[in-house]
């Protein structure tokens, strides 16, 4: 909410600077979001009328004007304004003034200088050359009664600040001038200057009937007829400055008044016009199929769940939001009705989103406002009427007033220990009674209880918590001491054999991958293409259309990031994420940190795309590949050694895709990027990806102490010939089965060969028959005493043996 300082100083006007008024209310919970000056700082510019206006005799677009600033003499200025003419009031900047800066920062010195040969004794100016607002169609025109002579500073008052709150739900009570002068004065002890409604003259017995027919929506309808009003009437000019101040534009004089009360008091209201009712008013539900085009020009449909005005013929009015077009007041209105009513807040909350739209009305109307003065404000609005746009033949008719279903008050208690507990600083009872009362709250006290009847523009009051916020907000949140909190803490030591993910997002960046984080809603598409999640787990209020479901997988928010960059031309990106992923599990119970039905594991992933290394003279430069994701993730589970099995996976491509193993349990997988889904994403070629568990990443053996071996290893070369079909994996198992760990230190594989194939290759070269291989495996052999040469033929003999008997081998010639 926005407003003038000013205003609400004529309310209530404590002795205290802008600053400690500003500092006052954000510590009571209003907090002022930003102090801004009306106007910046200039000097030297008074008010000034142009008593003679030529042509200047070197340029088309300028006029030499004679203007009288009130000091006798009439200067000659040179202005180039269309709308520069006799008789008009105008801000004159004076020599040596100095005016705004622009856009180099620097103010701008009004000095005396020729314009194409015709000396200029000063500067008429804009409201824009003022920084008063945008307009630079001409100068800033002044009402013909503004002193001559008179600062423009103090003319318009422009030494003012405007306040801009940023107010909690709770605090509807504050969303006017007034309202925010009741806790001024409240917090300060100045005195508050109450509002008076004199009644106006009541000269017509005309009444518009009305029927509430939803007291569930409107518990009362307040109205007034008023004929023969002038809507041609200018606003006033301090009424269109106040307006302006609160962020409000100045329409027509009787939308303007509208639009006056309820910033200065809290209270929408609406004003019809007259003959453009038919009939009487009914205030109800609306019905399906039912349309009404509103004052901003859009055509909506209501239902059921939306409150309306009506006449006979039509809907003419969204109850609590906005008026409709069609009874709207226009130059050509003669007689108007005028509206306030209460609207229940649960009845007009969410109604103007579902519209794709917000007013002020709705915006108070759903918070609350004060159901008692619905016809202390017509009186007020009606006031304002005859002083704008009365005439010789204005005539007002009685005020009709349907209370049909009133707010009750209950009587909420605050029991003074537990303000004390809740609080956290000692506090008495007469504290708490004086800080109620000092808010204008009937406040009676028990023994130990302060009991407070809420008054009817207090809808927030309903429970004790809310009561100890009104104690803590008068005594000041500044005034809360300061106190450490007292609790056991009993520190969680994790396990040596477990490492933190910060060392695994450490590592990964070692590795040269670089973090992202996403959020866990992606793509329903994601999840059926990269996730072969059919059932993905639905959002029920998704925060846009393509994050609607929860992920079952990160390899989709990584190639969502490589898409990214790669559009911004990056040639090469290694991504990792740390994040949780949600799988529908049955199995799951309800507790502190699970929901039933939902198992939601950590998981680690990463990707990686474009040249293997970056730009550099020693080596040459090669796309990565699955073996560099394989070592990656070898690197990132050592010392824990993984099996690689091949496998399939919905994101990645079949042939080059495997399963990470570690201790007999399935952890992840790791490949390269289905080619259906690289050419889904305009991928120029296909990145590497990992995905894994990550507590079966974090789980690491605790290291032990291993002596030096005291003898001398052993290596011996074998190269044996096996079927295309057999792995590396499958040959290094059967090497380990072959010999005891303190016997076989190490087995490598150094060398792959294949014979030649294609035109001029003879079969059964070297040894090898198509379909078969050469691997070549290089054994280190160990023990507690020095081997002998028939200890290690026969380590040499049984590796042979269990070569042949598991994967086919034979020794190669």
């Amino acid at each position: 909410m926005q407003f003038p300082e000013s205003w609400l100083r004529e309310f209530c006007n404590p002795p205290l600077s802008t600053a400690q008024l500003a500092e006052t209310l954000t510590m009571a919970g209003l907090e002022v979001e930003e102090l801004r000056p009306v106007a910046p700082p200039f000097t030297r510019v008074v008010v000034g009328e142009i008593k003679d206006a030529q042509q200047h005799p070197n340029a088309d677009r300028l006029r030499v004007c004679q203007v009288d600033v009130g000091q006798g003499a009439l200067l000659n200025i040179v202005c180039g304004a269309p709308n520069a003419r006799v008789g008009i009031r105008v801000p004159c900047a004076l020599v040596g003034a100095e005016l705004p800066p622009g856009e180099d920062g620097k103010p701008f010195l009004i000095k005396v200088g020729k314009l194409r040969g015709v000396e200029s004794q000063g500067m008429l100016c804009s409201a824009r050359e003022l920084q008063l607002s945008e307009d630079h169609g001409g100068l800033l025109e002044l009402p013909l009664d503004a002193p001559l002579g008179q600062d423009i500073r103090q003319y318009l008052n422009l030494d003012d600040t405007l306040f801009t709150l940023k107010l909690t739900p709770n605090l509807a009570h504050c969303l006017s001038v007034y309202g925010v002068a009741r806790e001024v004065a409240a917090l300060t002890g100045a005195p508050l200057k109450a509002p008076t409604f004199p009644a106006v003259a009541v000269a017509l017995d005309d009444t518009l009937p009305v029927k509430v027919s939803a007291p569930d929506l409107c518990g009362r309808f307040s109205g007034r007829i008023v004929r023969n009003v002038n809507t041609q009437a200018q606003t006033p000019q301090w009424m269109v400055d106040r307006l302006a101040r609160c962020g409000q534009r100045s329409v027509t004089a009787l939308v303007d008044i509208s639009n006056y009360v309820m910033f200065e008091l809290g209270r929408p209201s609406h004003i019809f016009d007259l003959d453009k009712i038919h009939g009487g008013l009914d205030v109800r539900w609306g019905r399906a199929g039912e349309q009404l085009k509103l004052l901003n020009g859009n055509t909506v449909e209501v239902d059921e769940k939306v409150g309306v005005i009506a006449d006979e013929q039509q809907v003419e009015s969204l109850a609590g939001i906005m008026g409709g077009d069609a009874t709207a007041v226009s130059d050509d209105t003669r007689h108007i009705y005028v509206e306030a009513a209460f609207w229940w807040p649960k009845a007009i909350a969410g109604r103007s989103r579902r519209y794709n739209f917000s007013t002020d009305a709705g915006h108070r109307f759903e918070r609350g406002v004060d159901p008692q003065l619905t016809v202390e404000h017509i009186e007020r609005i009606t006031q304002l009427v005859l002083e704008i746009c009365g005439t010789d033949a204005t005539q007002c008719g009685p005020i009709t007033d349907q209370q049909v279903r009133m707010p009750e008050a209950r009587p909420v208690t605050l029991r003074v220990a537990r303000a004390a507990k809740v609080i956290g600083m000692p506090l008495t009872q007469a504290q708490c009674a004086d800080a109620l009362t000092g808010l204008g709250l009937a406040v009676t006290q028990g023994e130990g209880t302060v009991t407070v009847t809420p008054p009817s523009y207090r809808f927030d009051l309903a429970i004790e918590e809310d009561l100890i916020e009104e104690v803590a907000r008068m005594v000041g949140y500044n005034q809360l001491p300061t106190t450490a909190p007292l609790a056991p803490i009993t520190p969680k030591l994790r396990a040596e054999s477990r490492r933190s993910p910060f060392d695994v997002r450490h590592q990964l960046a070692a590795q040269g991958y670089q973090e992202t984080i996403n959020f866990s809603f992606v793509e329903e598409r994601w999840e059926h293409e990269l996730a072969g999640n059919a059932q993905p787990i639905r959002l029920l209020n998704p925060i846009a259309s393509q994050m609607s479901v929860m992920r079952s997988s990160l390899l989709g928010s990584l190639l969502q990031v490589l898409k990214f960059n790669l559009d911004r031309r990056a040639e090469r990106v290694r991504v990792f994420e740390l994040g949780r992923v949600f799988l529908r599990d049955a199995a799951v119970p309800d507790s502190d940190s699970t929901v039933q039905g939902y198992h939601q594991p950590m998981r680690v992933a990463a990707l990686a795309y474009g040249p293997c290394d970056a730009l550099q003279w020693g080596s040459k430069e090669r796309a990565v590949d699955f073996y560099d994701a394989k070592g990656d993730v070898e690197a990132l589970l050592a010392p824990v050694q993984a099996q690689f099995e091949a496998a399939e996976h919905p994101a990645m491509h079949p042939g080059r895709c495997a399963r990470v193993r570690v201790g007999g349990q399935v952890i992840g997988h790791v490949g390269e990027l289905h080619p259906r889904w690289c050419q889904s994403w305009e991928l120029p070629r296909p990145p590497v990806l990992f995905e894994l568990e990550l507590d079966a990443v974090l789980e690491r053996a605790v290291p032990r102490l291993v002596p030096v071996p005291r003898h001398q290893t052993v290596e011996r070369d074998l190269a044996v010939v096996v079927a295309e079909s057999v792995s590396h994996a499958a040959m290094m198992a059967a090497i380990e089965a072959a010999l005891p760990a303190q016997l076989l230190r190490g087995a490598v594989l150094f060398d792959v060969y294949r014979a030649p194939q294609g035109k001029g290759a003879q079969a059964g070269t070297a040894g090898l028959e198509p379909g078969e291989k050469s691997l070549a495996v290089r054994l280190t052999l160990g023990g507690h005493a020095t081997l002998t040469d028939a200890q290690i033929d026969a380590a040499v003999q049984a590796v042979l043996a269990q070569l042949q008997a598991q994967v086919g081998a034979r020794l190669r010639a």
